[in-house]
């Protein structure tokens, strides 16, 4: 049986490092300059395992879709306090798209608006 584990999320940026600053700022992301397999410039963030490769967009690269739409809407970020973190990302200049509600019970989540519309899901979850 083949087994599957996660490795990264690529995104493409028309500013790679000013995106990857955003990470740093708003969730400690550490940052890394890389180099991809065809030669590019990269910049790489690991935010707690969670690795992140943030290339550079052509000029030419469409933005992407308006919500909603079929293909990678979001990833999500477990925070242990939902408020906590919200008021901590807000005191840094962070967007939110979705302000944290309860969802269930035992689920509250909010979704920030980084860079790029990337859309980052904050989820607490309780027993």
């Amino acid at each position: 049986m083949v087994t599957y584990s996660y490795d990264h999320i690529h995104l493409r940026s028309r500013e790679p490092m000013e995106t990857a600053q955003y990470f740093n700022k708003m969730f400690g992301a550490k940052i890394k300059e890389s180099i991809q397999s065809d030669g590019q410039s990269r910049v790489d963030i690991d935010i707690n395992g969670l690795i992140i490769f943030i290339a550079q967009a052509e000029a030419s690269t469409p933005a992407g879709p308006v919500d909603p739409y079929v293909g990678l809407d979001h990833f999500g970020l477990r925070v242990n306090n939902l408020d906590e973190a919200a008021a901590d990302l807000k005191s840094k200049g962070a967007e939110f798209s979705m302000e944290p509600k309860d969802l269930r019970p035992g689920l509250r989540i909010a979704f920030v608006r980084a860079p790029g519309d990337v859309r980052i899901e904050l989820l607490e979850r309780s027993a």
